[in-house]
């Protein structure tokens, strides 16, 4: 019995040996496989919270995001990591463990290079990853706009964007240039691209100052301009400028140009030498030599000053802020009398409110120009006035001899009075409620107001219509008004490898235009110039008119968009547009586009061509969309019109003679929409950190031309 006992004992004691082993085994594997909850705030290095950012367990599926304070909660196996990553900021990488602590807050450091290897896009009610991207957009940053003496502010864009032109039709500062993208669509309607300024469209160009302006995204084929429906048909231009947004403090930053202007060149004319020595050559018996030796095209012009100066100021608090900026530009002009100055406005303020859940921003651009308008038949004169008659002559007045389109330029251009000025105010709010992650609630209203006035007098010397006329005067006004409101709601969320968006809105616009003018002639004195037209005897109709007009747009708007780990991406779009320009039939308009796209870089086969050829970036796109266009026909073209006629009649009743009233204008229930549909092709490539770029192909046709 005691030899069997003791044979069991040994056997007891390994036996609990290999339990205890298995279960300290099973509780080192139990705690190694813990779960640790981790929650914090993340901020930036001015110590304000970063929402959006995204908090990823590694080697994991487990995801969570900041929400508008900057906070986070994540569960995470113990001894893994949690990978945080954002926008601009340098990604961080932090073990979790049984010390980590349950709270962190974490420093976020801002990153050029992240920025610019995950560029932020601006698309119409929102914005997007590049990488993203499914349709045709550019982007031109603040650094690479055209720099100088800016007279208005599309030719920032000259040469930056390839398939947009920017052309001046002449030197004169205060007239701007003509903007074409990717051609014109329309042979009546307007041609230029839409305009949206800190999310406001449709607004003048020039109510923002270049040195206001902190990128530029062009959106090019239809697929991403038809979210803007008919506004849409000739591309977008979205502007985005310098907010009151930053590290926390005060800055002020001040830049200006100086410079001289002359003129390039000129056309290559006979002096009056050369004029002589022709005629002797020829033989030309009839050609009258009057002495001079003329060059009436340098007559005409003068070296000019330039100038243009801006002073910025910006406040950032934790919860606001708050920038100004007043702009000063001066350019003399290369033809005498001619000149623009401008003076701008800018005050922009954004506050957060309920925990920065709710946002506003309100913000007012205004300028003020005032410039002497040209009289461009100067230079038909000068380029046919004969190089031997003397600006004056003996007696010191401008020289005046007969002859088709042979009046002294010189006196065409100093024997007027042209002054004109022209005041633009961009007035906004905007309001953002952020309900819970992801889901935007966004309501834009903005009234934009332009007046242009103009005064003209030609006085009794003149010799184009001053002496017909005995004496010129005239006075216009004009001002514009259009009032808008959008609202939109926008979801946004990235769950594992899937990101999905989707935007539904309504927009409704109100264009109003009046004005009035006068004018007179038959002065007894031209010292009361512009500013008494009463004082002129001669009455004619026409004299005095005046006229006003309205049209409203409303629109219901809608995009949804998906991309899967960051290789295929899918966007839709849909606006449906209603003007009061169209015929009964046809006032609504359906415009759809959809695009895709796939990032063939980031496909595991790939890795190869990455690490050998170092071809970083390979993407393809295909779009299709349909936009339309109402702008520029006017408004009540449909309607049946009555106007007054030059003829009158006698009304036997009254015994009285009055003026005749008769249709000017037939009434057109069909009139409809042009539309303007295009598809595109597109290749975007990068090679190493040298190397960018674009191929695009598209096909645009536009249909239903209006025209009268």
């Amino acid at each position: 019995m005691n030899n069997t006992g003791t044979n069991k004992a040994p056997g007891r004691w390994a036996a609990s040996m290999v339990l205890m082993v298995f279960m300290l085994l099973l509780s080192g594997t139990a705690i190694a496989q813990g779960k640790k909850l981790v929650s914090g705030t993340i901020n930036d290095t001015s110590g304000m919270p970063v929402p959006g950012v995204s908090v990823k367990e590694t080697n994991a599926s487990n995801f969570t995001a900041t929400d508008a304070d900057g906070k986070f909660a994540i569960q995470v196996t113990l001894g893994s990591s949690i990978e945080i990553s954002a926008i601009g900021f340098t990604t961080q990488t932090i073990l979790v463990d049984a010390s980590t602590s349950d709270t962190l807050t974490i420093s976020l450091e801002e990153s050029t290079t992240e920025l610019e290897g995950v560029e932020i896009v601006s698309v119409g009610y929102g914005t997007m990853r590049r990488s993203d991207l499914t349709g045709s957009i550019s982007t031109v940053s603040e650094k690479n706009l055209v720099k100088g003496n800016i007279p208005s502010t599309e030719l920032v864009l000259q040469g930056k964007v390839a398939g947009l032109t920017v052309v001046r039709g002449s030197g004169d500062p205060a007239n701007g240039g003509s903007v074409r993208l990717r051609g014109g669509t329309s042979l009546t309607a307007s041609n230029n691209p839409l305009v949206v300024v800190d999310g406001i469209a449709g607004v003048d160009i020039n109510v923002v100052q270049p040195a206001d302006i902190k990128t530029i995204d062009i959106l090019k084929d239809a697929s991403a301009t038809a979210i803007y429906g008919s506004r849409g048909a000739n591309g977008v231009i979205i502007i985005t400028t310098k907010g009151g947004k930053g590290a926390q403090g005060l800055s002020v930053n001040y830049n200006g140009f100086m410079g001289v202007g002359k003129a390039a060149n000129n056309l290559d004319m006979l002096s009056g030498n050369q004029w002589r020595q022709y005629v002797r050559d020829n033989g030309i018996a009839d050609a009258i030599d009057y002495g001079g030796n003329t060059n009436w095209q340098k007559e005409l012009q003068q070296n000019s000053f330039m100038q243009n100066h801006t002073l910025g100021i910006t406040s950032n608090t934790e919860n606001g802020g708050l920038r100004a900026s007043l702009s000063y530009l001066n350019n003399e002009g290369i033809v005498k009398t001619s000149g623009l100055e401008r003076t701008n406005i800018n005050v922009s303020n954004y506050q957060y409110a309920w925990d920065r859940k709710l946002k506003f921003d309100v913000g007012v651009f205004a300028n003020m120009d005032k410039w002497h308008p040209l009289d461009y038949r100067i230079f038909e004169r000068s380029f046919n006035l004969n190089p031997t008659i003397p600006v004056r002559d003996a007696n010191g007045d401008f020289t005046s001899v007969g002859g088709t389109l042979y009046e002294n330029p010189v006196e065409i251009l100093t024997n007027r009075t042209a002054d004109s000025k022209r005041h633009r105010v961009l007035g906004y709010f905007k309001t953002e409620l952020n309900l819970f992650d992801g889901f935007q609630a966004v309501v834009n209203t903005s009234v934009e107001h332009n007046a242009l006035q103009g005064n003209t007098y030609k006085p009794s010397y003149a010799v184009l219509e001053g002496r017909t006329e005995n004496g010129y005067g005239q006075k216009t006004y004009g001002e514009y008004m259009t009032t808008q409101l959008e609202a939109f709601l926008s979801y946004n969320k990235v769950f594992d490898k899937h990101s999905f968006g989707a935007l539904a809105g309504y927009s409704y616009l109100e264009n109003m235009y009046e004005g009035f003018g006068a004018q007179r002639s038959g002065f007894e004195t031209d010292l009361f110039g512009y500013n008494n037209l009463g004082a002129g005897y001669s009455y004619r109709l026409g004299d005095v008119y005046s006229y006003k007009g309205k049209s409203n747009l409303v629109s219901f708007f809608g995009r949804a968009n998906y991309a899967y780990d960051g290789k295929y991406m899918v966007t839709g779009t849909i606006r449906r547009d209603g003007s009061s320009r169209f015929g009964a039939n046809n006032k609504w308009g359906v415009f759809p586009s959809a695009a895709v796209a796939w990032n063939i870089s980031n496909e595991g086969f790939f890795s190869y061509v990455k690490e050998n050829w170092k071809v970083n970036n390979l993407k393809l796109r295909v779009g299709y969309g349909v936009t339309g266009n109402q702008d520029g026909i006017g408004e009540y073209r449909s309607l049946s019109i009555l106007g007054v006629g030059q003829d009158s009649y006698y009304d036997p009743a009254t015994g009285t003679w009055s003026l005749a009233y008769s249709p000017t204008q037939n009434p057109n229930p069909d009139l409809k929409w042009e539309q303007t549909t295009q598809l595109n092709f597109g290749v975007d490539f990068g090679v190493g950190d040298f190397l960018t770029g674009t191929f695009e192909v598209y096909n645009k046709n536009t249909k239903d031309l209006l025209y009268t």
